[in-house]
């Protein structure tokens, strides 16, 4: 893929996905500041996204998206039982046992997953697909857990997003996902900072 395929390729994006993609990126500085008003970006891109993902034929993430709109929901609720301020909370270290059954869970649902979707439908890159979708979900749980380790799982999940986004030439949201990538890098450094801050007080 040449530059000029590429711009070509994201100009000729359709509004949806940009206007999904400014939401994700406004949501995810917002989160990586602990604020909670990030839910409510989040919601409005995760909607978005269920068409996009949709017409892409990339039927996990499409379904992704859909739960996603749940546990916007979900985290907002969470978050909000545990502020530390008016809009940013705490954060929390995870057990070893807990990590253990979150990459468990990650493994058996993404092989689950990429396995029904390549037998029984058209999904383009159904394992890539399957994991990206399985992770997320465990990801996202794990930050409304405020676990700060839940940005490490998104690291792994942002780099093989870029790939499979690339390839079905949805440029503005592999843009996004690797903004997600340097993002979540930043938020990992920026929870485990807080996390240190917080035992000194």
């Amino acid at each position: 893929m040449s530059f000029n395929e590429f711009v070509s390729g994201f100009f000729g994006s359709n509004t949806i996905e940009i206007s999904a993609a400014i939401c994700g990126f406004i949501c995810l500085v917002l989160l990586i500041r602990g604020n909670i008003w990030n839910f409510a970006f989040g919601f409005v891109q995760v909607t978005l996204y269920v068409w996009v993902f949709y017409q892409a034929k990339l039927y996990s993430d499409a379904g992704l998206h859909v739960v996603y709109m749940a546990l916007q929901i979900y985290g907002w609720w969470q978050w909000s039982q545990h502020l530390h301020t008016k809009t940013t909370v705490n954060v929390e270290t995870i057990s070893a046992k807990h990590l253990t059954i979150f990459l468990g869970i990650s493994l058996v649902s993404f092989l689950l997953l990429g396995t029904a979707m390549k037998q029984y439908t058209d999904a383009s890159f159904a394992y890539a697909d399957a994991f990206t979708t399985c992770v997320s979900l465990v990801a996202f749980f794990m930050m409304t857990r405020r676990y700060i380790l839940n940005w490490a799982f998104w690291i792994v999940v942002d780099i093989v997003a870029i790939y499979v986004y690339l390839q079905k030439a949805l440029y503005p949201t592999a843009i996004l996902y690797a903004c997600f990538l340097i993002m979540a890098c930043v938020g990992l450094y920026a929870w485990h900072q807080q996390s240190k801050q917080q035992l000194k007080n």
